[in-house]
């Protein structure tokens, strides 16, 4: 079960997918550099990428501002959870924020995750989703000043005007009160959702099994199965994501993935048995049955 003691996240690690990417990849490690929140590292957990992407890494690496892991394997097609699962595996760090190559943090993205965070619970956090010639137009420099997290800024840049720019509210207290009234679910998404190592390998980690499309819904199903709560905090910090094609999204593989959850749904199981470990079961009891 969770542990239900009140200790705080003692070393915050980020881990950023990214496949052949590194434009977008470098303005999300931008992002970072600018956080208000210093003490954490990322862990770029990176699905095949070619050299492109090891040059940007390298690149941030030797600016030194912020501590940086790169995970990576041999590009064999989609493979988001097993790299997912090697940086959870390789990582010393007890707590994990979740997200994307194609998602730039508010620069109080760090601290809210930190001060956020509770035993036996998992964040939801939120994202907005921009357009293409928005997400081209944004400069370092504009991530650096904070002006891309400005609902006027992203207005006159392109961005349609809509209810999903109050995320970017600066008051604390409409931020609170839209988390409360939500209809949306606090579920696991990939792009803002983070939660404690030792939970993450409790349950296996992610599902190999899942391929592009409810693979991150899947894992914080399981994490509920195993006894966790989820935290709402879609409008206590977001994420810019940045607008891309996605060419891997396949009818019969959202049909497969949605079965995959059907069964962990109906049979309440937490233990993902292609995941972490290959094993079926554990000598702690862990099965693919849940509780």
């Amino acid at each position: 079960m969770p542990s239900n003691d009140t200790q705080q996240p003692r070393s915050i690690g980020v881990v950023i997918t990214t496949y052949n990417s590194p434009a977008w990849l470098d303005k999300v490690l931008t992002g970072y550099e600018n956080q208000t929140d210093k003490d954490f590292r990322v862990i770029v957990a990176d699905d095949g990428s070619t050299d492109d992407t090891r040059e940007v890494i390298e690149q941030f690496r030797k600016r030194g501002i912020v501590p940086l892991d790169h995970v990576w394997h041999e590009d064999k097609g989609f493979r988001k959870c097993e790299i997912l699962n090697k940086a959870i595996r390789q990582t010393e760090c007890d707590y994990l924020i979740f997200t994307d190559g194609d998602c730039i943090p508010e620069p109080d993205f760090i601290a809210t995750h930190r001060h956020l965070a509770e035993p036996g619970y998992f964040l939801s956090g939120g994202y907005i989703k921009l357009t293409l010639p928005v997400s081209e137009k944004i400069s370092d420099e504009d991530i650096r000043t904070g002006v891309i997290f400005d609902p006027e800024w992203l207005v006159a840049n392109g961005q349609p005007k809509s209810h999903k720019l109050w995320k970017l509210s600066r008051s604390t207290l409409l931020r609170k009160v839209l988390n409360a009234v939500t209809p949306a679910a606090a579920s696991w998404n990939g792009m803002n959702s983070s939660t404690w190592t030792r939970d993450l390998i409790a349950v296996n980690g992610f599902n190999e099994d899942m391929q592009y499309g409810g693979l991150d819904r899947e894992l914080g199903e399981r994490l509920w199965n195993f006894g966790h709560k989820s935290k709402q905090i879609r409008y206590s910090t977001v994420c810019l994501h940045l607008d891309h094609a996605r060419g891997y999204s396949k009818p019969e593989i959202w049909a497969k993935n949605r079965a995959i959850r059907k069964a962990v749904k109906e049979n309440r199981t937490f233990w993902a048995e292609n995941g972490i470990e290959k094993k079926a079961s554990s000598t702690d009891g862990w099965s693919s049955a849940g509780k």
